[in-house]
């Protein structure tokens, strides 16, 4: 079944594809509790704890987790003022169908097979599941890095009713040259594989409430309005990766969008334009605050 459910995926150009356990996870469950205590959270993350590390109390009669990771990188452009991962159709949407695919694919062979299919939404923490399945390993900059299309991949799973057989995750590290350390605009990278995410210039470019002077600081350190691409640009890890085999993240590219655009447009018609969009959710007036702001701390 193992074979078959690879080969399918091959056929949907997944070609990183493994299995992990259903937990409970408690090496991760020790992270996470550092994390806690250090106030290291967004809001954005499960808030419950033990959904967070046991699929089971998902799907109550889970027995493994399939990982799938999907490469979005279709190659740099400077004038970008939209983080990479958000350059197609919202990848939300693309990876979340291929996984229903692979779920109705197994349901058809698997009797009785039950399952629940995640992109960004889910209680499990992806890309620890990413690096269980031995599907990639992580950088100091906490993404999870691969051979061939180093860190520029989405994380989609599927935690199912089937005893499919573990993978092995990979004993071994980025090289930790400490690039991304440097580079980060909010000093987010702590440099034992965590960051703290509040320092995280993506996370304050979706943040809805007020900002902070230093946030602001941070916010002013790169043109992009949505995202930050900063610690993997700057990655040796990713630099000769190859682009994107699926085709659905390199079709409808839109890597700018305009400040006068979003005055002059309503917030209806915005969602009218970009409601398929990652960096629509959001809203409109976030994406002006930061342009705004990027704006203001160059005249500095």
């Amino acid at each position: 079944m193992k074979k078959e459910l690879n080969d399918y995926c091959l056929s949907l150009n997944i070609e990183y594809v493994g299995i992990a356990p259903a937990g409970p996870y408690h090496e991760l469950a020790e992270r996470w509790k550092k994390r806690v205590s250090q106030n290291h959270i967004t809001g954005f993350e499960e808030k419950d704890f033990n959904r967070r590390i046991d699929a089971k109390l998902t799907l109550e009669n889970a027995q493994s987790v399939i990982v799938c990771l999907f490469p979005y990188f279709v190659g740099s452009n400077e004038n970008a003022n939209l983080s990479k991962s958000s350059f197609s159709l919202d990848y939300h949407v693309i990876a979340k169908a291929k996984l229903e695919q692979i779920g109705a694919f197994l349901k058809q062979r698997i009797p009785g097979f039950e399952y629940k299919a995640f992109v960004d939404n889910g209680p499990l923490v992806d890309r620890y599941l990413a690096s269980l399945a031995g599907l990639g390993y992580f950088g100091v900059n906490a993404h999870i890095i691969t051979d061939k299309y180093g860190s520029y991949v989405f994380i989609g799973y599927i935690i199912n009713n089937y005893a499919f057989a573990p993978d092995k995750p990979q004993d071994r590290t980025c090289i930790q040259c400490g690039a991304c350390i440097r580079s980060c605009p909010g000093c987010a990278i702590l440099g034992d594989f965590d960051i703290n995410p509040l320092r995280c210039r993506s996370f304050i470019t979706q943040k809805k409430s007020e900002l902070t002077e230093l946030e602001l600081e941070i916010l002013g350190k790169s043109p992009l309005v949505y995202g930050c691409d900063i610690c993997q640009d700057v990655c040796p890890h990713n630099a000769d990766v190859k682009h994107t085999p699926i085709s659905e993240f390199s079709e409808n590219i839109k890597s700018n969008i305009e400040y006068k655009e979003l005055q002059e447009i309503s917030n209806k018609e915005f969602l009218r334009r970009y409601k398929n969009r990652a960096f629509s959710w959001r809203g409109k007036n976030m994406l002006i605050r930061n342009f705004e702001s990027i704006e203001k701390n160059k005249s500095r």
